[in-house]
Order: structure tokens, then C-alpha cells, then sequence
């Protein structure tokens, strides 16, 4: 008897505890809606936070109970906002696919080393703590491929020394814009069809010496836009894509090639792989 008093005290305890966390689940219990479950479900799962939130669950989180764009998945594309909208009741439009161009072209050709790096780490962040990089302008691509190692879909590579782009391949996910140190990667309306390829804060003879392919401040490029698309700023051009046309003008006037005048992507598969084959206007 003197063991069963305990055992029985136990087994009341314990169905009790029992209750009580029943009780407290239905009562504090959070319903979700089956249409986030859904909708997470359509979504690519790439979790890049493209759309503004932390992953694809909190996104369609955000749809549900939020209000928020249905469009906003850029590698689900027009799949997954058809998807979304079938879900949720109503059309939606897919948004522009984007790519990403690099505000840079500081090819080994263009410009130079100040100094090798021979560091442990071989990443463009860990070269960037080091005197601010090794090559002669402060503001180039650093060449060590983070934007390589970030893309999950084989759509970038390293060609002479900077990154080169594979439309074809590029979900419009941005993880290479978010780890390039320099800021150099930006993602663009596909159909924009100009681009910028220099970042130097350096103006005159001291970007020529820095680079061949620099800007130099000029404002060529500026005076000759008809839609007030493209101004230099902290020496260096910078181009609204949602004014440019595409006419190609900049990139006629500006006299270091550093504006360019992209190729058309032909009907065929027979479409160039880079989005960065250019062609200067």
C-alpha cells in the first residue's frame, strides 16, 4: 500500500496535466487559413526575400492577412501569380521579370591590381576589409565571385575578371545584389534594353588612370536625354529605368563606352545566354 498511494497520486497528476494542456491548445489555439497553407505550397520555396518578407510562408502569410502584393514573387513568375490568384479569388497580373545587370566594367584588361591577395578567405567581403580591396578603383568589382557562390541557379559566372549573367537561368531572386560588398549588382526591368557599367566616384584623369572604361563626368549623357532618364550623381551616371526608352542616345555621346546599348534576345533558343552582350550605340 505504501507504493500504490504514490502511483495513484502520479496517474492523477498526470491526467490532470493532461486536461489542462487540452484545455489551454483549444483555448489560445491560432487558426490558420488554409489558403496561406496554399499558397505557400505554390510558391517556388526559394526563400530569398524577394518579395519583401523573410521567406515564402511569411509571404503568404502577408496575403492572406495583410494585404500584400500577389504579384510580388519574382522567381514564381507568372505561375505562381496565377496560382496565388486562383487561390485568393481573383486575377492577378505577374509582375516584369527583372535580371541584373552590373554597374561595373573593370574587366583585367580595363584596369589593374594594386596589390595580390593571398588572404584565407576568398571572398569579395573578406578582400573588401582589406585596405578596401586591391584593385586600383575603390569602387569596381572585387572579382572573387560571392555573387557566383550566392546563385543558386547557375546564372552567373566570372569572364574576365567580373560577373557575367544568364538571363535565361535568373529567377530574379536579388541574392547576388545583397552580397556584392560594392553594391555594383542592381536588378532591372528585363525589356530595358540600356545599362550603366560604371560605379567610380572618381571623375577626369583620375578615372581614366583608374580605369579604361570609367566614367568621367562629363554629362554628355545627361544633356543628350530627351526624357530626363539618366543624370550623373556623385560623379557617377545613374539611370531611371522607368524613364529610359531605350533610344540608345547616352550610350552614342558618351565618349569612355561605359554606357551600353544591349542586344535584342532573339525569338529562337538561338538568344544569347549573358544579358550583359552589349553593344555600344
Amino acid at each position: 500500500m505504501e507504493y500504490l498511494y504514490p502511483i495513484l497520486i502520479f496517474l492523477a497528476m498526470g491526467i490532470l496535466f493532461g486536461v489542462l494542456l487540452v484545455v489551454i491548445s483549444r483555448v489560445f489555439a491560432v487558426e490558420i487559413d488554409a489558403r496561406a497553407s496554399a499558397i505557400a505550397e505554390a510558391l517556388p520555396g526559394a526563400n530569398c526575400g524577394a518579395c519583401g518578407y523573410a521567406g515564402c510562408s511569411d509571404y503568404a502569410d502577408a496575403i492572406v492577412h495583410k494585404g500584400a502584393p500577389m504579384q510580388a514573387c519574382l522567381p514564381g513568375g507568372a505561375k505562381a501569380a496565377e496560382a496565388i490568384g486562383k487561390i485568393m479569388g481573383v486575377a492577378v497580373t505577374a509582375a516584369e521579370k527583372k535580371v541584373p545587370v552590373l554597374h561595373c566594367n573593370g574587366t583585367c584588361h580595363a584596369t589593374q591590381r594594386k596589390f595580390s591577395y593571398t588572404g584565407g578567405v576568398q571572398t569579395c567581403t573578406a578582400l573588401k576589409q582589406f585596405y578596401g580591396g586591391n584593385g586600383t578603383c575603390p569602387d569596381g568589382c572585387l572579382g572573387l565571385g560571392d555573387c557566383v557562390s550566392a546563385c543558386e541557379y547557375h546564372a552567373i559566372t566570372l569572364k574576365d575578371g567580373i560577373p557575367t549573367f544568364c538571363s535565361e537561368n535568373c529567377v530574379s531572386c536579388g541574392r547576388c545584389a545583397k552580397v556584392c560588398p560594392n553594391g555594383l549588382i542592381e536588378l532591372r526591368p528585363e525589356k530595358s534594353r540600356v545599362d550603366v557599367r560604371c560605379s567610380t566616384r572618381a571623375r577626369g584623369k583620375e578615372a581614366m588612370q583608374i580605369c579604361q572604361n570609367a566614367c568621367i563626368g562629363c554629362k554628355k549623357c545627361e544633356k543628350v536625354c530627351h526624357f530626363d532618364a539618366i543624370h550623373i550623381i556623385d560623379n557617377r551616371p545613374v539611370l531611371d529605368y522607368a524613364k529610359c526608352k531605350s533610344c540608345g542616345l547616352c550610350a552614342k555621346e558618351c565618349p569612355r563606352g561605359c554606357i551600353e546599348v544591349l542586344h535584342k534576345p532573339k525569338a529562337s533558343g538561338a538568344a544569347s545566354s549573358g544579358t550583359q552582350t552589349a553593344t555600344s550605340a
